[in-house]
């Protein structure tokens, strides 16, 4: 047996002595609330401090040194390191604040009980993703308790905002706590998942020129352009729909002519999310006027998600766009003279795509061990967006591994045990994989 095999029978053997650990920890976890408080500010739920205090305690108990700081007021990231050589280093990510609960009447078990039954956790967070983190801690707790000494560096990023755009994991990566390869412990269901899309938000601002209801038929009818005619007025929100329906076919031409070998075709689409029409234009950048329809209205505004494809670019997507929306107004005489306004980074939102190699040795590592581990997984990609794209972003070759479960983002949320209990073996066994045995 050689000393690589040696060591992840050692982890794992210390896994099974102590299996109730990586559960018991979840469960502390959830049983903090930690809902982000751009979503709900109240005190008693935006606890995301108290569940970054376990975590470092956790962490302190197995000699890492900690980092600690705030993000945003009384909102901390908390970053562990076992020290090692830079080659063959590698950090495990997982975000500790959780979307609200929503209603609860609508569960059925108390949404921060970390209720146990029928082998699942349940609680909000249980999948998304505390138990990835705790994952993390139990992964590398085995291979201390069982004396191993790595040559690469491992590191544990407990990173807050994640559900609000990732902003904790930002705020890691520009500190430069960084590695060579990352392993992000979203939920993935047994899949191992190197790639997911880029994502960006979009502000889409196109400006018409108000006018009174009445004389509506000046605007669309054709009329005389004879001395004494009023001028025509500009309907924002008729351009609009215009230019959703444009958007469309731009939307379905780059669907049907692109696709990523691991993501489902289709992927790669843009929605429209919101959209707001009225009168005037405020320091906002929003409609001042949404409530009086007896006024043609001079400002449409609509925010778009656009996803694009894990071997495509932002620079290149960018560029792509605002060709079709110039060749869109080049089309309509107002909009030659009044173009739409484009504004990248909505809400200061961007997700780099992340792209590793099938081939990587941490996906190849990741796939073996866990079906060693009993699991029955598959590569594929991510079709949402994780932290991870952020770590990539950077240059890490970063994949998701995670646990299984349901009713994350929605009610009785759970992780299945154990699927928690594989995704903590498979997690041991590639840290040793990746960094070596000293």
């Amino acid at each position: 047996m050689t000393s690589t095999e040696a060591a992840v029978s050692a982890a794992w053997k210390a896994l099974d002595e102590d299996r109730d650990y990586a559960t018991s920890l979840t469960q502390e976890l959830v049983r903090i609330p930690s809902v982000n408080p751009k979503f709900v500010a109240d005190p008693e739920q935006n606890r995301e401090s108290a569940v970054q205090d376990v975590v470092e305690r956790e962490l302190k108990a197995l000699d890492m040194s900690v980092n600690r700081w705030d993000v945003f007021d009384n909102r901390p990231n908390v970053v562990g390191d076992l020290s090692g050589s830079e080659k063959r280093s590698l950090l495990l990510c997982g975000h500790i604040d959780v979307v609200p609960v929503g209603e609860r009447s609508a569960w059925t078990v108390d949404p921060f009980g970390g209720d146990i039954k029928d082998g699942r956790l349940y609680g909000r967070g249980a999948v998304d993703m505390k138990s990835g983190v705790a994952a993390a801690i139990a992964a590398v707790r085995a291979i201390r308790r069982a004396g191993i000494e790595l040559d690469g560096r491992v590191s544990i990023h407990s990173v807050v905002d994640e559900e609000a755009g990732g902003f904790g994991a930002i705020d890691a990566v520009r500190r430069g706590h960084l590695g060579k390869a990352a392993i992000i412990t979203e939920p993935s269901w047994g899949e191992i998942q190197p790639c997911e899309g880029g994502l960006e938000w979009i502000r889409v601002t196109i400006t018409g020129r108000q006018g009174h209801s009445a004389w509506r038929y000046n605007e669309i009818w054709p009329q005389r352009d004879e001395p004494g005619r009023l001028r025509p007025a500009a309907n924002a929100i008729d351009i609009a729909a215009r230019f959703i329906e444009a958007l469309r076919q731009f939307e379905s031409s780059r669907c049907r002519l692109r696709q990523h070998p691991l993501l489902p075709p289709g992927m790669n689409t843009i929605n429209v999310g919101v959209i707001r029409g009225g009168a005037g234009l405020g320091p906002d950048g929003l409609p001042l006027i949404m409530t009086n329809p007896a006024i043609i209205p001079d400002v449409a505004v609509i925010d778009l998600d656009y996803k694009f494809l894990p071997n495509q670019t932002s620079k290149e997507i960018r560029a792509e766009f605002e060709a079709f929306v110039h060749h869109f107004c080049q089309q309509d005489l107002w909009l030659q003279e009044h173009p739409i306004k484009v504004e990248w980074e909505l809400g200061g939102l961007h997700f780099p795509p992340m792209d590793t190699s099938p081939d990587h040795p941490v996906v190849q590592s990741l796939f073996k061990r866990r079906t060693e581990a009993g699991g029955k997984p598959k590569i594929a990609g991510f079709v949402a967006v994780a932290d991870a794209a952020h770590y990539a972003g950077a240059g890490v070759d970063a994949v998701i591994c995670g646990a299984s479960g349901d009713g994350f983002h929605g009610t009785d949320e759970y992780v299945d045990i154990a699927s928690l209990e594989e995704t903590t073996k498979t997690l041991a066994a590639t840290i040793i994989d990746w960094c070596g045995v000293r």
